[in-house]
């Protein structure tokens, strides 16, 4: 599709919306949500471009069909770097292309269903593939609805006093399952065609019931949507974020029913569980992308605004130290990223896996600089980009000779235009636009603590270890174990005396003078 036919398609659907308060009759010609389908139609649009179509472009190889890049299931380290290259792409244009997830979602789950069905005789890979393959053939926006409301966070679900505050199993049929239960954080909610529900933690068996997977269209029976409206729609100080954005929603699922061939997990929490952190992985590698694309916008924006008040980087070694930070954060976390796509691993089920550890590292950095990174924009930037007066005055007669007499810089540069990157800048990282990308850089994809934890549980720690005791000559046993050399940690003086340290250890060489 185009984004022309991507916004004529959402006019076939009937979801329930409701935005403000008020009840949405067709998101398409909805101007509080108009943003956010401007934003996804970038990942329509581009696959039509001659000079994007490599990277927003894949062959799918089930089917031999040419499919958007954002659902294909990758099958080399080139198409990781390729996915990586097209998201910040599409991002640097969009702020948030939001498509992403969907090719994040069906990565894992294509790795999911294939180990469920070896571990338990299931059959929701074909399930899966045959779903995947009808989404590809119609070039559909699907939303992931991952993060359920939870409740309180000290219990587990089966332990909460709402069981709702989970998407669950409330009932088998014949034909399929009923759902109920609320996921609290979807990204573009009211404007996705369809909806794949997935578990957001791993569950114990007690709680097997809320180990599910499953497709559910956007305007099937039962489903509420409660959303923001996208980005900062009708505002004339958002110089971006009056056209891309993005809305997120609150989905309820009120008892609805899914059919069993739109069902891929249902109830097996060990496969769940790794459903839910080989998702994680795939769309911390595809965030990495995301916010290396807003960081090509405030790199940007800063040098436009550099220029503008007349200041040259050459000669201002405090203009020029701070960009080169910004640069160095926005490159240094995705050059995470393409590691992550050259270091990946082949998966059994045929796939490729972004490596984990680059994976996370490139997300913990952009999460914990975000803020490094609108810092270093304001620094370069000036007090102007808060300090202007509102765009009304541009044109009101009484006042717009003498701010533009006042408000210019450099004599070739117009103050209109210093005026419009001062503004851009402030819809970027001052409004509560810019509030909102600050906390989807933190919180998107994981907090920094599910990164810290799967950096320490998948870092070869030990390895480091052991390499600087045989460097010590500290002996690392033959069998793997590793006792300690310390004197009081076993015993008084230690594992081994002195004595037995003044004969060479034959397994370790000593080289030649």
């Amino acid at each position: 599709m185009t984004a022309a036919d991507y916004r004529d398609s959402l006019r076939s659907l009937h979801p329930r919306v409701f935005i403000n308060g008020t009840a949405i009759e067709c998101v398409a010609d909805e101007p509080l949500l108009a943003p956010g389908i401007n934003a996804v139609g970038i990942s329509y649009d581009f696959a039509h471009k001659a000079e994007h179509r490599l990277l927003m472009t894949a062959r799918q190889a089930s089917t031999g069909k040419t499919v958007n890049r954002m659902l294909h299931i990758n099958e080399t380290p080139q198409d990781l770097l390729y996915k990586l290259e097209a998201v910040r792409l599409m991002c640097k244009v969009s702020g948030c292309a939001q498509r992403y997830l969907s090719h994040d979602s069906f990565n894992a789950l294509f790795q999911a269903t294939s180990r469920t069905d070896a571990a338990h005789g299931t059959d929701y890979s074909e399930r899966f593939m045959a779903y995947l393959h009808d989404v590809q053939d119609k070039d559909l926006a699907i939303g992931v609805a991952m993060t359920d409301a939870k409740g309180d966070r000290s219990m587990r679900a089966g332990q909460q006093a709402n069981r709702d505050v989970y998407v669950h199993i409330k009932e088998r049929r014949s034909g399929g399952v009923v759902i109920r239960g609320t996921k609290a954080i979807v990204t573009g909610a009211p404007y996705m065609h369809e909806f794949l529900v997935m578990p957001c933690r791993t569950h114990t068996v007690e709680d097997a019931a809320f180990a599910v997977c499953c497709a559910v269209p956007a305007d099937a029976p039962g489903v509420t949507i409660v959303a923001r409206p996208a980005g900062r729609p009708g505002e004339a100080a958002a110089k971006f974020s009056a056209k891309y954005g993005q809305s997120t929603g609150v989905v309820i699922f009120d008892d609805v029913f899914v059919p069993y061939e739109r069902v891929f997990l249902a109830g097996e929490v060990e496969e769940g569980g790794f459903l839910t952190t080989t998702y994680a992985t795939h769309h911390r590698h595809s965030c990495i992308g995301a916010r290396a694309g807003f960081g090509d916008l405030l790199i940007g924006a800063g040098a436009l605004m550099i220029e503008a008040n007349g200041l040259d980087p050459e000669k201002h070694g405090h203009i020029r130290d701070a960009m080169v930070e910004l640069i160095t954060i926005t490159e240094g976390f995705y050059a995470c990223g393409v590691a992550a796509s050259v270091y990946c691993q082949k998966d059994p089920a045929g796939t490729v896996m972004p490596d984990t550890v680059f994976s996370n590292i490139g997300k913990l950095l952009l999460a914990t600089k975000i803020y490094d990174m609108h810092k270093l924009a304001h620094y370069v930037s000036g007090g102007l980009i808060v300090a202007l007066p509102g765009p009304h005055e541009d044109h009101n007669p009484e006042t717009q000779a003498s701010l533009s007499a006042v408000l210019g810089g450099r004599a070739d540069i117009p103050a209109e235009q210093r005026i419009e990157v001062a503004r851009l800048i402030e819809d970027l990282t001052i409004s509560h636009q810019g509030g909102w990308y600050s906390v989807i850089s933190l919180h998107g994809g994981g907090s920094p603590e599910a990164m810290k934890r799967e950096i320490w549980r998948n870092y070869p720690v030990k390895e480091k270890a052991a390499l600087v005791e045989e460097l010590l000559d500290r002996g690392v046993l033959a069998d793997g174990s590793r006792p300690s050399k310390q004197p009081g940690r076993c015993c008084a003086t230690g594992c081994e005396t002195p004595e037995a340290l003044e004969a060479p250890d034959a397994s370790f060489p000593i080289p030649a003078e």
